[in-house]
């Protein structure tokens, strides 16, 4: 018996047991009550899979309630036949083959192929059974991925057997061993916002990572926090951790798992995530809030959603919100002996916070910047405290960021007992900290530690070397730009055109089921009109994010644009990068230009080019599974979209060697 099915059985075995006996073995797997119209349903199943396999008896294995863990939820029926892996998702009373039904079993088959280790080679045939249906002229047909994934199949239940039949003469394979099928590993690389929902839910950080020897797992980071945490408090001193990682490695993941693990507010280890990223928060909290009602229904209890957002509030904070609240009182703590800060690299530094003290609060002479700040407000604490900074290398976007430089300097000048536990990759050019960093080596209690490095993006599931690819990109380093694409392109689909029609379409046709795709443009760009494409408009990123393919206002209507502001920290399956005149290739070298009033201006000031170059840095590292990128045409007749503002760009890609749409 596996541990992912409710029942499963050798075809041979299942055929002459009887249907109560496996109706007794799914009620008592089940983890909640189950109801009437489940029981009937399973009974039907039974049936139905008995007539269905009965001339292939010794040929395969049947499995009910198969648990799929990235996507929480399971799947009715997966049948082993032969050479072919059946997914097969029953809708009770249906006449109609919806396209959400057909996206569910279409998930559950890709998610297989690309976490389940013994699934990879093997081909899934997604078959939809809504079992009032009319017969149909089903189609079985490969996808344009040709991985082994099979176009969804719509068809009766009447048909089922004909299904079989037809996909097995259809599909050539080795015969599937059921027993090293079952003993593979399932490796998922979720998103951060199913990664958030796993955890709040109550699975850990390895139910949900990989766990592939090239990729540092994530657990070893969180022990290493975790050992922190406890020390400091075992010994009642103030200790702060600088955690570093490459885009998508997973350093958000190790915040949320940290502070979901110590959700009590009555608890002494009671921990806050802490972002100034207004959308991240926004997604995660409704996220979290929404699943909560969902996952309460499903065990038969209500829960208003307001209720489910109040709880999820009290753990996932917007900084600045925490920062007002330790304005009211500078002599009183916060609750939270544990803070943590996302994209630490991203807080105000010294000017930027007394503008914004005196502007907003009317607090005049503020001499502290974000971080020394932030570190007070802990500081406060009489016995311990930790301070957890997770930490970007190449991310500040907007004007007053810091840098984590600013943090070090903080701990520097104010905080001389405080104990310092440090990535050494610290030192690399992206993070900004090697100056100061060189002034840490007469302080005492500085600790050095690999275990606060991920040096592997998660984001790509398919190839870990697309943050490689694009920081040889911006940094103009054609021949290594080279060498990485060849390496990753057959994994990693990446291709650039200058027709955005053509790029809406090629998305469409790489997204499978609810693999989320969208467009993403810089802040900057803004010439883009002429394409429909205004920066300026308003769109609501939680609907962008996480709204369903029938609401217009999602991703998936490729209508609203998402900018690096609303992206940072966040990941879509399939991205659009357009890309206007703002960044420009001239002459091996970038060229930065903001529009102002009727024209292009360029952007002399040294740390505005950074956050642009940052911009195009964060907006190519948000697809996990491909990415098109488009470069649009210029027009003669219009100065504001001269050619010369694209072609160099376009021809610079182009000599990197990315197919042209």
């Amino acid at each position: 018996m596996t541990n992912r099915a409710y029942y499963d059985d050798s075809i041979r075995d299942f055929l002459p047991r009887s249907s109560d006996e496996i109706l007794g073995a799914l009620v008592r797997s089940s983890a909640f009550a189950v109801e009437e119209t489940q029981r009937t349903a399973w009974l039907e199943q039974i049936a139905l899979l008995k007539d269905s396999l009965s001339t292939y008896g010794g040929r395969g294995k049947v499995y009910f309630e198969y648990a799929v863990p990235r996507l929480g939820k399971r799947i009715d029926v997966v049948v082993l036949l032969d050479h072919v892996i059946f997914i097969l998702e029953f809708k009770v009373g249906e006449k109609e083959f919806l396209s959400s039904a057909r996206d569910q079993v279409w998930d559950y088959a890709v998610d297989l192929k690309n976490f389940h280790e013994t699934t990879h080679d093997k081909t899934l045939a997604p078959v939809l059974l809504p079992t009032q249906a009319p017969e149909q002229n089903f189609l079985v047909a490969t996808t344009a991925q040709n991985d082994g994934v099979l176009l969804p199949i719509n068809a009766s239940t009447r048909q089922l057997k004909d299904v079989l039949e037809t996909v097995l003469r259809f599909c050539d394979g080795p015969r599937i061993d059921a027993e090293i099928w079952e003993a593979g590993g399932y490796h998922p690389t979720p998103t951060i916002v199913e990664a958030a929902m796993a955890l709040y839910g109550g699975h850990s950080v390895t139910d949900i990572s990989r766990s592939d020897a090239s990729a540092i797992n994530l657990s070893r980071t969180s022990s290493a926090i975790s050992g922190i945490i406890a020390s400091s408090r075992e010994h009642s001193v103030k200790s702060i951790c600088l955690v570093t990682g490459v885009p998508g490695a997973g350093k958000t993941l190790v915040g949320l798992d940290i502070a979901t693990q110590h959700t009590d507010k009555d608890s002494a280890l009671h921990s806050v995530f802490l972002s100034g990223n207004g959308p991240l928060v926004a997604i995660l909290r409704e996220a979290l809030a929404r699943d909560k009602v969902r996952r309460e229904a499903e065990a038969g209890r209500k829960q208003k959603k307001g209720e489910a957002m109040s709880e999820v509030k009290l753990f996932i904070q917007n900084v600045h919100h925490f920062r007002d609240e330790c304005l009211i009182d500078l002599t009183h703590p916060p609750i939270e002996h544990v803070a943590i800060f996302d994209e630490a690299q991203r807080a105000w530094n010294l000017e930027q916070t007394a503008a914004f003290m005196l502007r907003k609060k009317q607090r005049h002479g503020f001499n502290q910047s974000e971080p020394e700040f932030l570190i007070s407000c802990l500081d406060r604490h009489q016995d311990w405290a930790v301070v957890i900074c997770l930490v970007g290398g190449g991310q500040e976007i907007n004007t007053g960021e810091a840098g984590i430089e600013e943090w070090v300097q903080a701990l520097q000048k104010s905080f001389p007992d405080w104990h310092i536990h440090i990535s050494p990759r610290l030192h690399e050019e992206e993070y900004g900290a090697g100056r100061v960093l060189e002034k840490l080596k007469e302080r005492p209690n500085v600790n050095f530690n690999s275990d606060l490095h991920l040096g592997v993006s998660m984001r790509s599931f398919r190839a870990e070397h697309v943050s490689a690819l694009v920081k040889h990109i911006l940094d103009l380093n054609v021949n290594e730009a080279r060498d990485v694409l060849a390496e990753l392109i057959t994994r990693y689909p990446f291709v650039i055109t200058r027709d955005l029609g053509r790029a809406k379409a090629w998305l469409k046709m790489q997204a499978r089921g609810t693999e989320r795709f969208g467009m993403i443009v810089s802040s900057q760009a803004q010439r883009l009109k002429p394409h429909a494409i205004d920066v300026k408009s308003p769109m609501d990123p939680i609907h962008w994010f996480l709204d369903g393919k029938e609401d217009v206002r999602s991703s998936y209507y490729l209508e609203d644009v998402a900018t690096e502001f609303h992206v940072q920290g966040l990941e879509v399956d399939w991205a659009c990068v357009v890309w206007d005149g703002d960044f420009r290739y001239a002459h091996t070298e970038w060229q930065h230009f903001s529009f102002v009033g009727d024209r292009w201006q360029h952007i002399r000031k040294a740390e505005r080019q950074v956050y642009l170059k940052n911009a195009y840095r964060v907006l190519l590292t948000r697809a996990r599974q491909g990415m098109v990128v488009v470069i649009p045409e210029g027009d003669a007749n219009d100065p504001t979209r001269a050619s010369a503002h694209y072609d160099p760009t376009f021809e610079y890609m182009k000599s990197i060697g990315f197919a042209v749409l």
